[in-house]
């Protein structure tokens, strides 16, 4: 592992591998660099590009300075970008992608290509009104420091099976989920606002080549956003990986990164 600090003096961790342009993977809500997708993403473009796979800040090794802001996440990204020669190319996956969105934003031709696996917004009323609730049950949840209820909500917002979730809460890799949970606080409501809807007017400023990708089993509200993200960003061109959801297999998702970070 090695380091880097953040503008504020928050240490960051990441694992570097590979050679050639830099690739950035920022992941999505309860993952680190240790989640088996990022590490078998990271080992599979490592033949091609220098791979950056961190810890997002209040995540595995890295610390955690609040109080937290969007613009500080980004500027661990430009931290790693400078360590690694100043220029990157950025995969995000979930709300991982929607912080890269807004660092792309931030940090302009710091910045090369955006990759985005499944970004979470959602245009639906009855979304935005189970998002609100999740969030104002969300709030005093992490307030009080029960973790596990934060996990446990969490679960249910996503479609997880009461009784599911129960069996989870006994299995050894809960207290990793507890650990990280306040970090949700962080993948939504900020970066994904207080309606979670597509942020059409904000991504209109990006001019980065950008490529959506979307899993063809996936939610069909996935591919939706991937549309509507494709026609408000200038440079941005849509795709579907089909036979994947959101918790998309490496393997097949490799080879399309490969193909569009080596394009000149």
């Amino acid at each position: 592992m090695q380091t880097v600090a953040s503008r504020d003096g928050t240490t960051i961790v990441y694992d570097q591998a590979g050679q050639g342009p830099v690739v950035i993977l920022v992941v999505g809500a309860f993952c680190s660099h240790a989640t088996s997708g990022a590490v078998d993403l990271a080992q599979l473009l490592s033949p091609h590009f220098t791979v950056i796979n961190y810890d997002r800040r209040g995540r595995g090794g890295s610390g955690d300075t609040p109080p937290y802001s969007v613009g500080r996440e980004a500027e661990d990204l430009a931290a790693l970008i400078e360590a690694a020669g100043g220029q990157a190319q950025l995969y995000g996956h979930s709300s991982g992608a929607a912080l890269v969105l807004e660092a792309a934003l931030v940090l302009g031709d710091r910045v090369g290509r955006l990759a985005l696996y499944e970004v979470p917004y959602n245009h639906e009323p009855s979304f935005q009104l189970a998002w609100q609730a999740y969030l104002a049950d969300l709030r005093p949840l992490l307030a009080e420091g029960r973790r596990g209820d934060v996990v446990a909500r969490f679960m249910r917002q996503v479609g997880t099976p009461a009784a599911q979730i129960d069996g989870m809460r006994r299995a050894p890799f809960w207290p990793e989920l507890e650990a990280i949970a306040p970090t949700l606080a962080y993948d939504h409501a900020f970066l994904l606002g207080p309606e979670g809807s597509v942020p059409v007017d904000r991504v209109a400023g990006l001019d980065q080549l950008t490529l959506l990708i979307s899993g063809g089993a996936s939610c069909p509200f996935m591919h939706e956003t991937a549309l509507t993200l494709e026609a408000a960003i200038p440079n941005a061109t849509a795709m579907v990986l089909e036979g994947q959801t959101h918790e998309v297999d490496a393997a097949v998702l490799a080879p399309v990164l490969i193909d569009f970070f080596a394009q000149p």
